[in-house]
């Protein structure tokens, strides 16, 4: 119980347990914990709940004027957390998702190249979607260059945001408001397409009759 109440509380105050993460283990080791959840969400199908956007966002605020981080070396752990992460569910995809297929329980699903940048910036998807890659045993060398292409461009983004937009009155005055609000926005590309995909499943089948 424990367990799910630390995540119960990150997922309500990212901003909170950086800040205690920088009292409690310094300038150097803050880096470790961030590190974790940042791997630990993209490499494990299991944790998909994990806040990898909003937990970005609040490191780039502390990484703004002597905030206890490093923008620097924030945007390469992280990068290096996020690479590892997907690579791990890949490999993870591969063996044990080869076995779920060989069973004849499911079959294979490869998403494209491409989808492996794109689910980046999709919750939960993101999860799932280097496990699939691997289960579906999409060429590791592409699967590599997109995985390397999305990492980079969803850290950059989102603790960038939070070192050039972290600061604002406004962001500081309705901070709560602007983390559900960056959940909310984050999750309008994966509603979207499961929309899409919804209505043309059910124009094919109206097709089909």
């Amino acid at each position: 119980m424990e367990v799910i109440q630390f995540f119960i509380d990150l997922l309500r105050d990212p901003r909170g347990f950086i800040a205690q993460w920088i009292i409690e283990l310094g300038p150097v080791w803050v880096y470790t914990p961030l590190f974790l959840i940042i791997f630990v969400e993209t490499g494990l199908v299991v944790t998909p709940f994990l806040p990898g956007d909003s937990l970005l966002f609040c490191a780039g605020i502390f990484a703004a004027d002597g905030g206890g981080l490093n923008i620097f070396v924030l945007i390469i752990l992280m990068t290096i957390a996020a690479i590892l992460g997907n690579t791990s569910n890949y490999w993870i995809g591969r063996k044990v998702g080869q076995a779920i297929v060989a069973s004849g329980r499911v079959k294979a699903l490869t998403p494209g190249s491409i989808a492996v940048f794109l689910t980046r910036f999709f919750p939960i998807i993101r999860t799932f979607a280097p496990f699939l890659a691997g289960m579906g045993e999409m060429h590791f060398g592409r699967f590599t260059l997109f995985n390397v292409l999305g990492g980079v461009t969803w850290v950059c983004l989102f603790t960038l945001l939070g070192y050039f937009f972290g600061g604002v009155p406004f962001v500081q005055d309705h901070f709560e408001l602007v983390i559900i609000g960056i959940v909310v926005i984050s999750f309008i590309p994966t509603v979207a397409g499961l929309v899409k995909a919804k209505i043309s499943a059910g124009k094919k089948k109206e097709a089909a009759e």
